[in-house]
């Protein structure tokens, strides 16, 4: 049996998208996307519909639209989810979402799927081959969902809880990007008074025959060096941050250190803590909802916190747990979730109830990371904007007081 199944696989024609013009009973020209094993069947499946195709394309296949993130994720787990919840078949809920798709990359993968599915293999096989896209906690979800029979339950599930995890770290990055932008803005207009505006006030100066004052002397010498070393300086800083970026992706140590410094800076660190808690909370409640043991649960729950600190501490707790420990005696002594949160976990295990305790849980620390990013932007709007006007005011003043101290000796 299982030579003639491979031969199945192999002979399935993986599904090409295609666009179409073309004139439909009434005379009226049409035009649309769909996909076909090739031109052929297409016209075909066309006329079957009542359309005589004029123009046929294929679509171009190149990646070039982008890889797969995981917000297109989220968006095809909730269109397969309301598919399948309204009786359409899998293979063609496939279809309709691989058409509507305008990322190629994404387009590739949902048929790859589709082909896999159509060969016999089950959903969270075909899944589990594409584990860029697709971790652990999604495939064992959609096997759970095969294995009770409520696979179009447990897919609303996977797309709610996607649906929230990234909103979540939208939110995050939203805290995080208006202080950056505006460093970065900081640093151009410095760099560019640097190398355009102070070797005039230089020339200026050297006119004057007086020494000039040290504040002035020292903004003169670092404008020096960086009109002179400055593309070194930048090929250093350059290779630095590289070097920063690659050590940080392989070196889990290293993430550790960064992610414990992260929750310690100051306004930003209770965003990502709370942040850490919501989604412990969130794929805690989405993975015991779906009958998934505790233990398994909690293995994946630890990747999913989204900082090493908080994965480490859900092992550990994962290991207490499985020889006999309560969750909550687990979470205490860790020390690192909120009384509130081990308390009502507490409560959801004596009452069997974890899964909506969790979910609770989840949308009140969800809820606490919207309110203290909104706060954060008004507190740091003023602060930058004292850190901008420091930074180019003093390069002002620094320009301005040699011209100063002469207008005191012509007085």
């Amino acid at each position: 049996m299982a030579p003639a199944a491979t031969a199945t696989v192999r002979g399935i024609k993986r599904d090409i998208p295609f666009t179409w013009e073309g004139r439909d009973k009434r005379g009226q020209r049409v035009k649309g996307k769909s996909l076909a094993p090739d031109e052929s069947a297409l016209r075909l499946e066309l006329r079957r519909q009542g359309i005589a195709p004029s123009r046929i394309r294929k679509q171009a296949q190149s990646l070039k639209g982008g890889r797969v993130n995981a917000g297109d994720i989220a968006i095809f787990s909730r269109q397969l989810a309301t598919m399948l919840a309204s009786g359409i078949p899998m293979v063609q809920a496939f279809e309709i979402v691989g058409a509507g798709s305008d990322k190629p990359a994404l387009q590739k993968l949902i048929l790859d799927i589709k082909s896999d599915v159509e060969g016999g293999t089950s959903l969270h096989e075909a899944l589990s081959k594409h584990p860029l896209q697709f971790d652990d906690l999604f495939v064992n979800l959609v096997e759970a969902g095969e294995q009770a029979g409520a696979l179009e339950t447990l897919l609303d599930k996977i797309a709610t809880y996607k649906e929230k995890t990234e909103a979540m770290k939208k939110k995050v990055k939203k805290a995080l990007f208006y202080p950056t932008a505006v460093l970065v803005v900081a640093f151009a207009v410095t760099l560019v008074l640097m190398i355009f505006v102070i070797p005039e006030f230089q020339k200026l100066f050297q006119g004057f025959g007086a020494s000039l004052p040290a504040f002035t002397q020292l903004v003169i010498n670092i404008s020096t060096v960086v009109q002179h070393d400055g593309i070194y300086l930048g090929i250093v800083l350059g290779a630095a941050v590289w070097v920063f970026i690659y050590f940080k992706q392989r070196s889990r140590k290293m993430r550790e250190v960064l992610d414990k410094i992260s929750l310690k800076i100051p306004i930003v660190g209770p965003i990502l803590n709370k942040a850490a808690i919501a989604r412990y909370a969130r794929t805690l409640s989405t993975m015991f909802a779906a009958g998934v043991p505790l233990v398994e649960a909690l293995e994946s729950v630890a990747g999913a916190c989204g900082n090493i600190v908080y994965e480490d501490a859900v092992m550990k707790m994962k290991d207490e747990v499985a020889t006999g420990q309560r969750l909550q005696r687990a979470m205490e002594a860790r020390g690192i979730f909120p009384n509130m949160v081990v308390q009502m976990i507490a409560v959801g295990e004596e009452s069997g109830s974890l899964d909506s305790m969790a979910a609770k849980v989840a949308t009140f620390y969800e809820a606490e990371v919207d309110n203290a990013v909104d706060s954060m932007s008004s507190l740091l709007e003023p602060l930058i904007m004292v850190i901008l006007g420091v930074i180019v005011g003093g390069l002002v003043i620094a320009m301005y007081l040699p011209i100063f101290q002469l207008g005191k000796v012509v007085s």
